[in-house]
């Protein structure tokens, strides 16, 4: 019995080890729209894609004092494939490190999604009611519901967190204290 017990440990390692293996690394991006991209490698492609729906320079913003660009796309009026709504693409210092893309619930569900993420890159680095989240240092990429699919350069990310120059409140000042204290 306990023979039988260590072979189907060692074939469950081996099974789960293996999958570890096969799971694709996480991508870059969505399409050929790819994190790190500059705002007009990025418009280039959105334009090539109808999915998107991107309309040209008027789905993009600047953000006042701030080094920071943001393309809005409205996928629904594109001509694609219409599993896409809305898409926005934020960029720092000319580079592109969020895609945020919501899919078109009538057309798919989370579970479908969720499963074949899962089947790709495997299980979830964090799982929550809210959602599943993949991570691999450099890529964070989140399913969220209702369905919302991002893409987040980690690095990019973290320097616009260091470089922010919004203050905190004192209502945050005040709740970090209290965190402080426990």
């Amino acid at each position: 019995m306990i023979l039988f017990k260590k072979k189907s440990l060692s074939l469950i390692l081996f099974s789960a080890f293996s999958l570890f293996l096969y799971a694709e690394s996480l991508p870059h991006g969505y399409k050929d729209i790819m994190l790190g991209m500059s705002l007009e490698e990025t418009k280039e492609n959105l334009v090539k894609d109808p999915d998107f729906g991107y309309h040209g320079d008027r789905d993009v913003s600047l953000i006042p004092h701030s080094s920071k660009t943001l393309i809005e796309t409205d996928a629904q009026r594109g001509f694609g494939s219409n599993f896409l709504t809305r898409c926005w693409f934020q960029f720092s210092f000319d580079e592109l490190y969020i895609i945020t893309i919501n899919i078109n619930p009538e057309k798919i569900d989370y579970y479908s999604i969720f499963t074949k993420l899962t089947k790709k890159y495997g299980e979830p680095t964090s799982f929550s009611p809210q959602a599943a989240t993949w991570t691999d240092g450099e890529v964070t990429m989140s399913l969220e519901k209702p369905l919302t699919l991002k893409y987040i350069d980690n690095k990019i990310f973290e320097q616009t967190q260091n470089y922010s120059n919004i203050q905190a409140s004192p209502t945050e000042i005040t709740q970090e204290m209290f965190l402080d204290e426990l």
